[in-house]
């Protein structure tokens, strides 16, 4: 015994009109009327909601300092270089995966060219024959720059301080602006250390002493 086909009602957009539609009728055709209707319904061009724009002297005016505009920019846009000599790195790279996003602080970019980094982050412990590369490395990174001594090696040599092939901590090579203590630490400790370095960044003055 044949069945009926049964038809279903849609609702083109904003409700124009309601069509019965078999199961015969072609699925293109269907969509092709109801972009029709669409088109038809549509009028002119909404408007810029953005209304302040145009009024003078009301909201469109923001006043700061040279030194606080250029330190809110560097410290919202860190770009670290890759310099992971040892195990701190793990750590690093936790901190940019999506449990903690370093993202969020405009850093999860990090650069294999020194030339377009400004902080360093010493991930691991460093050794004499691999220490020119890391000086060479912040030598070359755009000025002006920063060091974070991440874990007890990038501090003070950690474990191994004592060691006849193990610096002592990277601040032998070259300044450091924030110690993150720890073996290693975790990627709330990098990140409060990163948060530091922005407030010590915001902090900053154009003026030479």
């Amino acid at each position: 015994m044949a069945q009926e086909s049964t038809g279903m009602e849609i609702d083109l957009p904003n409700d124009l009109t309601k069509v019965c539609i078999s199961p015969e009728q072609g699925l293109e055709r269907i969509e092709g009327e109801a972009i029709e209707a669409l088109k038809s319904s549509i009028g002119q061009p909404y408007s810029d909601p953005v209304q302040w724009m145009a009024e003078e002297g009301k909201g469109s005016l923001l006043l700061t300092t040279v030194d606080s505009m250029l330190s809110w920019a560097r410290k919202s846009s860190l770009w670290p270089v890759i310099c992971f000599p040892a195990c701190c790195a793990f750590e690093f790279i936790t901190a940019e995966a999506s449990r903690f996003d370093l993202s969020r602080f405009g850093m999860e970019i990090v650069r294999a060219s020194p030339r377009q980094a400004d902080l360093l982050i010493t991930a691991g412990t460093l050794t004499w024959k691999m220490a020119p590369q890391v000086k060479r490395i912040y030598d070359q990174m755009a000025e002006p720059k920063w060091v974070i001594a991440m874990g007890s090696c990038g501090i003070s040599g950690g474990i191994f301080a004592s060691s006849y092939n193990v610096v002592p901590g990277y601040r032998a090579l070259f300044p450091v602006d924030v110690y993150v203590p720890g073996c290693p630490p975790r990627p709330e400790a990098l990140i409060h250390g990163i948060q530091m370095l922005q407030k010590k960044i915001a902090s900053g003055t154009l003026k030479q002493g």
